[in-house]
């Protein structure tokens, strides 16, 4: 379990292959020229936040990301591969909504890459990491990432997640069930979320 300490989070700027709804996991790809807009057009409320350190996927995209929004600011980084995007083995590269989601979300294999239990809870121990760095924390990521605070009840289910979406997640008050999630910036115009069809 996490301890209560609140943080941010950035999903990382849009790739060619989310704009085209294509499975990435551990595919390294970079951003698009529309993710560097992205990421540069939220940069400015990442500055206006209190960041004492940032933690980040080690993928392409969240790196990319990630310099981009501390050119200014100049935070120390921790990169943590355990916040890396699941690994969906034979299936990066299709199509995002196919046959496969489901059986794999209720413990089936994937070939060649993790099962969506060993995912949470590697995606956990790296919420871990990074929580336990000076705060506030800024941990910068994937969609996916928020499957695990789904799966261990930390946050409701459904929360949308799309490219270069920042919030704020804050632990819950004693009348409370749920951690906060607040989203404090997010591209302009229409975007999709992780595993939402076009």
């Amino acid at each position: 379990m996490l301890p209560a300490t609140p943080f941010y989070f950035l999903r990382h700027g849009e790739t060619d292959w989310n704009h085209r709804r294509i499975i990435q996991g551990w595919t390294d790809t970079d951003l698009s020229a529309a993710g560097i807009a992205q990421a540069e057009a939220v940069k400015a409320a990442v500055e206006a936040l209190p960041i004492a350190t940032i933690c980040c996927s080690t993928l392409l995209r969240a790196k990319r990301s990630m310099e981009i929004v501390n050119c200014s600011i100049k935070k120390p980084v921790v990169m943590v591969p355990e916040l890396r995007e699941c690994k969906l083995g034979e299936i990066e590269g299709q199509p995002s909504n196919g046959d496969w989601r489901k059986p794999w979300e209720n413990g089936g294999p994937m070939p060649g890459g993790e099962t969506f239990q060993e995912y949470i809870d590697r995606v956990m121990r790296g919420f871990a990491v990074a929580l336990a760095q000076p705060g506030p924390v800024l941990a910068i990521g994937h969609g996916g990432n928020f499957w695990a605070l789904e799966r261990y009840g930390l946050i409701v289910f459904g929360t949308r997640v799309p490219n270069c979406a920042l919030f704020k997640l804050e632990p819950p008050k004693p009348s409370e069930k749920f951690w906060s999630v607040k989203l404090l910036a997010a591209p302009d115009g229409p975007s999709l979320a992780i595993g939402e069809a076009p």
